[in-house]
């Protein structure tokens, strides 16, 4: 079995009954040099220090787990940004065992009285300090885990560029130590400190403020977006067009998606900011367009859920995780092979949605999409037709006219009209 036992702040370590008796009988214990020092005194086992993960699951293989008890050390609650999640991903349910203790999150909300339930949740640990951009929003508490890159000044740097500059910073050392501390900050001094904190520390963030610079909802300004172009210009799916196209791609938990033909990434940036815990895969072949959509990426920090790819498509398409949700928005006259590829890729799921969504602005585009809507429906229709799914076929046109100045007059200058289509494949026996 694997024993998962969680370190609390407490020194010496506090271990529940059942968490201290797998710990004496383990086989082998695995944790970190600092954490198998914290249990030295409590076991007589082999140890072994933890590796990355990448070679975890390796050195987890060489034991006989079923028959064999191994005892993995972590930090407060496992399955709390821990190692727990990514070991119920590699390891079956019934061979893992959690013994949690009080997390370094909880023990500094009880030590500034927070709500744990009030309270988000960051970790940067591993991961570009550049992602707390998809978190900072108005009036929020945001506890962050930090690792060397992502020290209290360069959270507090990020909160001033946000437009955060009162953001009251509160920085947790040490945590369950004698030497204890904990220090607060405004964002605007904290940015030009020169101050080393210790390794083991908590930072957690209070906006106060409006950010002029980051989404508080769907519907990213046009102008936001790195372009190449004046603002608000250059090859990116506009805002309403967007949004009308993530609504009929209805993101969901889990998703895997395609953008395809991505331009400069609004589309896939704003799928991605909105949608944490799904991966989009973003590709485009234009290298201008490329660097842009690279660019913003890290401006809105999605870079841990949205995967840029200097490809061309259909050839790409291939060697990608499968898609449940698909848009295509650039085709490069490929667009006939790429619904008929897109479409036969599309996995038949009962748990999650299938959707295809393309859009076209040029009269050969939307005849295309037109002959393929059709097909589609007869197909559905016809008692001869595909017994594993049927298609619900949706299309609409977006004409959309904005508001500008004239010698002093209002006036409304239209845009060219976008077509949407939306294809989704649904299981025989639910409801088209």
């Amino acid at each position: 079995m694997l024993h998962i036992i969680g370190l609390g702040i407490d020194q010496p370590v506090q271990l529940s009954e059942q968490a201290l008796i797998n710990l004496r009988q383990a086989d082998c214990v695995i944790g970190s040099q600092r954490q198998l020092a914290s249990v030295a005194a409590l076991h007589q086992q082999p140890n072994k220090a933890l590796p990355k993960l990448s070679e975890l699951k390796q050195l987890i293989d060489t034991f006989d787990i079923k028959n064999n008890n191994l005892v993995i050390l972590a930090s407060g609650d496992p399955l709390l940004f821990g190692i727990g999640r990514w070991l119920t991903k590699n390891f079956d349910s019934s061979l893992l065992n959690f013994y949690p203790a009080p997390s370094s999150l909880q023990a500094a909300c009880h030590r500034l009285k927070l709500s744990f339930q009030d309270c988000e949740f960051l970790s940067l640990h591993g991961r570009p300090s550049e992602n707390i951009r998809s978190a900072l929003k108005d009036q929020q508490t945001l506890l962050i885990l930090t690792d060397q890159h992502s020290n209290p000044q360069r959270l507090a740097q990020e909160c001033v560029a946000a437009g955060y500059h009162q953001a009251e910073i509160s920085v947790l050392s040490d945590l369950g130590y004698p030497h204890e501390q904990i220090q607060h900050f405004i964002a605007t001094d904290l940015s030009e400190l020169d101050q080393v904190f210790p390794e083991l520390h908590v930072s957690v963030i209070k906006t106060h403020g409006v950010s002029r610079c980051f989404p508080q909802f769907p519907g990213i300004p046009d102008e936001e977006f790195i372009t190449g172009k004046a603002p608000g210009k250059g090859l990116i799916t506009k805002r309403e067009v967007r949004l009308a196209a993530l609504s009929l791609l209805q993101p969901a938990n889990g998703d895997v998606g395609w953008d395809i033909g991505a331009g400069c990434g609004a589309l896939a940036v704003e799928w991605a900011y909105w949608n944490q815990q799904q991966t989009v895969y973003a590709i485009e072949h234009h290298t201008q367009r490329f660097q842009c959509l690279q660019q913003n990426q890290k401006r809105f920090g999605v870079s841990h859920n949205l995967k840029p790819l200097h490809q061309r498509a259909p050839q790409i398409l291939a060697d990608l995780p499968a898609a449940n949700k698909i848009f295509i928005g650039g085709s490069d006259g490929e667009l006939e092979q790429l619904l008929q590829q897109c479409w036969q890729q599309l996995p038949l799921l009962s748990d999650q949605r299938s959707i295809l969504v393309a859009s076209a602005v040029t009269e050969d585009s939307k005849f295309i999409l037109m002959r393929f809507y059709q097909s589609l429906q007869r197909s559905s229709a016809s008692p001869a037709g595909n017994k594993h799914y049927q298609a619900r076929c949706e299309t609409l046109q977006l004409s959309v006219s904005k508001g500008e100045q004239l010698a002093g007059q209002m006036l409304y200058r239209p845009n060219l009209p976008v077509t949407l289509f939306s294809f989704e494949k649904i299981p025989c026996g639910e409801s088209a």
